[in-house]
């Protein structure tokens, strides 16, 4: 910290159509009365970081770099008719990573007895390796806690609290989720076997259905298993799921949203006493809250005419849920940090690993057990 500089990963998109990777400088800040300076040790690459590093609309395939070391610049063709989307940020030097963990290095008047602590926080720019913000930003870890076990502190532990707040808002008693073997799905798992909440896991591999079993799930439906939609209806019959959330938008050649629905309507129907051509007036609801899938969703409707699907976000969800449940909800995730929201990665790497194109090919597949954690001081 000696020199006051800070490397940090930037994305740009160029009005040639490309995106361009890289690693840049910035000077580093004195804090604020209420703020403080992390040195930022970890760092994970979620879905949503996605979005912002690579867009949906780079073509993976196209990579190619240029430089070493800190002068390395990965680039990749944007696809022609993705470009108009790309407007709103052309020729924008843009700092990315939703979260992470370090520890406290420096604070202002307001702050200085979190000098040493390890924090979490989703503070936006955390592929950096100084990051200055709100003190009141910060989720202070209990002590022995490493900054690579707070790094997935907010998005996935917060996502996975929210459904079940969802859920309790919407009058629903239990879940239906898919991709379920994700970080996010097991944390899931662990919330709702510890909380009594019945919970219905979706996942396309057997490796998986043996994974989440090994938790504690005792709903696990495998869409590769030719009797996938007999299970699910099973499952859904014995828990009464009426919610879904799809991190797909897809899923099963597109089907999978509208197929919850459809086993939700056949459970409701196996308990309706009489017959209603409009079909059951339990009120079914699917939220896509990702896009792991980037095929059409395909409704089939077969599911009556009580019925929603919609997209779900954690922000706003934030907003409805208030902020003194949010804290509530902040403090549980501290506390259960080791355990309920643990976090598994395949590899640590460093920014200039962070650039390679065989590592941004396997991040950028967001394949489960796939995971990546960049350590910004990594050499």
């Amino acid at each position: 910290m000696s020199d006051k500089i800070s490397k940090e990963i930037r994305s740009l998109v160029t009005n040639d159509g490309n995106i361009e990777l890289s690693i840049k400088t910035a000077e580093i800040p004195t804090p604020g009365a209420d703020e403080v300076l992390i040195k930022v040790e970890a760092a994970p690459i979620n879905p949503s970081d996605l979005g912002l590093l690579l867009s949906f609309a780079a073509d993976i395939s196209s990579i190619s770099t240029s430089g070493s070391g800190d002068e390395t610049t990965t680039t990749m063709k944007i696809h022609p008719a993705l470009m108009n989307a790309m407007k709103p940020r052309l020729d924008q030097s843009m700092q990315v990573g939703n979260e992470g963990a370090g520890v406290v290095v420096d604070a202002g008047e307001n702050a200085k007895e979190l000098i040493g602590k390890t924090v979490g926080l989703a503070g936006g720019a955390m592929y950096s390796q100084y990051r200055c913000v709100p003190a009141a930003s910060c989720l202070v870890m209990d002590e022995g806690t490493l900054p690579s076990e707070a790094a997935s502190s907010f998005v996935n532990p917060l996502t996975a609290l929210s459904f079940i707040e969802t859920m309790k808002m919407e009058n629903h008693t239990a879940l239906v989720h898919t991709a379920a073997a994700s970080n996010l799905g097991q944390m899931l798992v662990k919330i709702c076997k510890g909380d009594g909440i019945p919970l219905v896991n979706i996942v396309r591999k057997s490796e998986h259905v043996e994974l989440l079993k090994d938790l504690g799930a005792e709903y696990v439906c495998n869409i590769s298993d030719k009797s996938f939609m007999d299970d699910l209806v099973a499952a859904i019959v014995a828990t009464g799921a009426t919610l879904g959330f799809d991190a797909t938008g897809g899923g099963n050649n597109g089907e999978l949203p509208s197929q919850i629905l459809a086993a939700m309507e056949i459970a409701a129907n196996k308990k309706a006493k009489e017959y209603s051509r409009y079909g059951s007036d339990t009120y079914k609801q699917v939220y896509i809250y990702g896009g792991l899938d980037q095929s059409p969703t395909i409704l089939k409707r077969s599911y009556g005419m009580s019925w929603g699907l919609g997209g779900w976000l954690l922000t706003p969800m934030i907003g409805r849920i208030g902020m003194e449940k949010f804290g509530q909800m902040r403090m549980r995730v501290a506390k259960e940090i080791k355990t309920t929201f643990a976090s598994s990665y395949a590899k640590e790497i460093s920014f200039e690993e962070m650039l390679e194109p065989g590592i941004i090919q396997s991040y950028a597949k967001q394949a489960t057990g796939e995971k990546y954690l960049v350590n910004p001081h990594k050499e």
